[in-house]
């Protein structure tokens, strides 16, 4: 794991190279508004279960999903969810218009190492992820030399942004882990491209 640089901000330094930058920031967002944010989301959010091909098999994906936009805000939107967005698209500078949704309900519940589809990604803008609820950790893995893992417990309020080329350079996963976990959900902010209404979707975990 590479030394982690310590910023007056509390932002953390993961990696920054012509692989991408990596960054981390604990208590974006305080434990008593991220508890509350939590609460909220758990049972406003329409959480939906899914089924993909993997590995030439139909599997449930192991995790609940829910997914808003952002430039076109509908009544069922959570308030909590438009909370958020102002928070990050302030930090960070970036008009994100799209948000997806994890609910991990314990430790059976991850996320595959994978990385999001560029095609549907805004060239040159960031993945921000929020994380509440349960301390879950990320695991980020170079696709080629020079190795390099990056290992990351993502705790409640704190957000982790990786730039538009480490979609390019790494995977990113939450593994699954053992004994008692409690639930977290996980917002993962991004700015889409427009497409054409009778384009099909890729689809990306979120």
């Amino acid at each position: 794991m590479p030394q982690l640089t310590l910023f007056d901000s509390g932002e953390r330094l993961l990696a920054d190279d012509q692989r991408g930058r990596i960054t981390y920031l604990p208590g974006f967002v305080d434990r008593a508004t991220a508890d509350a944010w939590f609460t909220e989301l758990r049972t406003a959010v329409e959480w939906r279960s899914e089924r993909r091909m993997m590995y030439e098999r139909d599997v449930e994906v192991p995790r609940l999903m829910a997914s808003y936009r952002l430039d076109t805000v509908s009544a069922s939107t959570p308030q909590v969810i438009l909370e958020a967005a102002t928070r990050v698209r302030t930090q960070l500078q970036e008009p994100f218009n799209s948000v997806g949704l994890n609910l991990y309900r314990d430790g059976r519940d991850s996320v595959a190492p994978h990385n999001d589809h560029l095609n549907e990604l805004l060239e040159g803008h960031s993945i921000a992820l929020l994380s509440l609820g349960a301390i879950r950790r990320m695991t980020v893995r170079a696709k080629a030399k020079p190795p390099r893992v990056i290992h990351v417990d993502l705790e409640a309020g704190s957000l982790f942004v990786m730039d538009y080329l480490t979609q390019i350079h790494y995977t990113h996963a939450i593994p699954k882990v053992s004994g008692v976990v409690g639930e977290r959900i996980s917002l993962a902010f991004r700015v889409k491209r427009r497409r054409d209404a009778s384009e099909p979707s890729a689809g990306f975990y979120k």
